[in-house]
């Protein structure tokens, strides 16, 4: 990570991570309000998974799009906090035994580990159902139209729902026990084609939806929205690739995780295509990632710099 994003993320990170601490204190008038007392445990194990460490990766997109498109970070810094409780809620279920069943999460042991699986399963619910709570909260205090606050609502749930994230985790669940040695050149041509519709919903989605509600809150065009939303497909794609290349490759104790892949012999890049080719077809995302923001200029250097992290990253 270069010396400049390394002071965006930090800027921008502890500034959602921040907000996400007050709205998660059981104090105040940002509190939840349910939770201001009891019940404790539900609020003890959202708030273990959500702040347990990790990049802040989607919460730093929303507002490096909003600044992309004219306006601050700020305007957008609860649906940044809305994202990441997104995120979070989905790798507390990802790592429940129906799912993966990882006993690992960034170095600490996973949600149901400490807290059993039902109370893992309502603290995912519950940061799901805070998350639109907080969108909705943003898209009042940032002034936008009723049309506007119903399309930021819209993009949210679209990129985490069944067309999105939820949808791209249930292909992933189905693809397990693919043996890439064993097909004949047609099943490779449609691994070939169900890898790619699996991370384009199950990564990229979620990703395309935070930079495009950043865009939304920063008032974007119809164009910039476009761009923004091509931008998310490939870095998504550029990271999920990165990402399967890591679960190899990479240090476990660095990536915090034990890596389930090829224990669920599960369709990754890395299996079909080989290490060098998940890293070329990581580089062919890559350059996509870039040519989609040609038309923001010098104000999409932070994407810039975040599409060539997310492919150099170690963890």
């Amino acid at each position: 990570m270069n010396e400049r994003l390394t002071r965006y993320f930090e800027r921008n990170g502890k500034a959602v991570e921040a907000e996400l601490k007050r709205r998660l204190s059981g104090r105040g008038a940002a509190a939840i309000p349910f939770l201001a007392s009891e019940p404790e445990t539900l609020r003890s194990a959202m708030s273990y998974s959500l702040f347990a460490g990790g990049k802040r990766l989607r919460p730093v997109l929303v507002g490096a799009a909003t600044e992309a498109c004219g306006r601050s970070a700020s305007v957008s810094r609860l649906t940044a906090c809305a994202l990441e409780m997104i995120h979070t809620y989905s790798l507390i279920h990802d790592d429940l035994p129906a799912m993966d069943d990882d006993d690992l999460r960034r170095g600490k042991p996973t949600n149901h580990k400490v807290y059993g699986e039902a109370v893992a399963i309502l603290a995912g619910d519950g940061l799901l159902t805070y998350a639109f709570e907080l969108a909705a909260d943003n898209a009042s205090r940032a002034g936008l139209s009723a049309r506007e606050a119903t399309d930021l609502i819209r993009v949210v749930a679209a990129g985490a729902g069944a067309r999105g994230m939820v949808g791209g985790q249930i292909a992933d669940l189905e693809a397990e026990g693919w043996d890439p040695k064993r097909l004949h050149n047609g099943l490779k041509s449609k691994a070939k084609r169900l890898l790619t519709y699996i991370h384009t919903h199950k990564t990229a989605a979620l990703i395309t939806a935070s930079l495009e509600a950043g865009a939304i809150l920063g008032k974007a065009s119809p164009s910039q929205r476009t761009s923004l939303r091509e931008y998310g497909r490939a870095l998504g794609l550029a990271f999920q690739i990165a990402d399967d290349v890591l679960d190899v490759v990479g240090d476990k104790k660095k990536l915090g995780k034990s890596g389930s892949d090829e224990a669920n012999a599960k369709l990754t890049y890395a299996r079909l295509y080989g290490l060098d080719g998940a890293r070329r077809q990581a580089q062919a995302w890559l350059a996509s990632a870039h040519a989609a923001l040609r038309p923001f200029g010098t104000r999409a250097a932070v994407l810039h710099d975040l599409a060539d992290y997310v492919v150099t990253r170690d963890h």
